[in-house]
């Protein structure tokens, strides 16, 4: 139930978050998804920091239609620290995860480092620093 609940979090603050205040000195994050089992809906992205990882809005949020099996964001002007991404396939295009009856997840998610889990993603397993050099990450689902 816990589980449910931090991704209803995510989820919930995936499209009303704000960007965080950035220099123009930031770095840049290219996340890739590929292997996506079909064509259908987009991925949702979220970026957080520790003391926002599925608590609050996150730093950064987008979303990316699927081509070919597979998507390419970016997030721009990352201050240094430590982040770690989440990222849901919406396969159904309604802007939120989708639970069966007893409320375990239908679509696919991932996050930054591809830990295995098989309970709520946290934020140490998945977590990457930011520099000065730009950042480039491949999640699977």
């Amino acid at each position: 139930m816990k589980n449910l609940l931090l991704i209803a979090v995510f989820v919930t603050g995936l499209f009303t978050a704000t960007a965080q205040t950035t220099s123009k000195e930031g770095a840049t994050i290219t996340v890739t998804v590929d292997k996506l089992k079909n064509n259908n809906g987009q991925v949702l992205f979220a970026l957080y920091t520790e003391s926002t990882f599925m608590k609050t809005d996150p730093v950064k949020a987008t979303a990316s239609k699927i081509e070919g099996n597979k998507v390419k964001v970016t997030f721009t002007d990352v201050p240094k620290g430590e982040y770690a991404i989440i990222c849901i396939h919406d396969e159904n295009n309604n802007g939120q995860m989708d639970f069966d009856e007893s409320r375990m997840p239908l679509e696919d998610y991932g996050t930054s480092n591809n830990p295995m889990s098989y309970g709520p993603p946290q934020f140490d397993p998945a977590k990457f620093a930011v520099g000065k050099e730009d950042v480039t990450l491949q999640i699977i689902l």
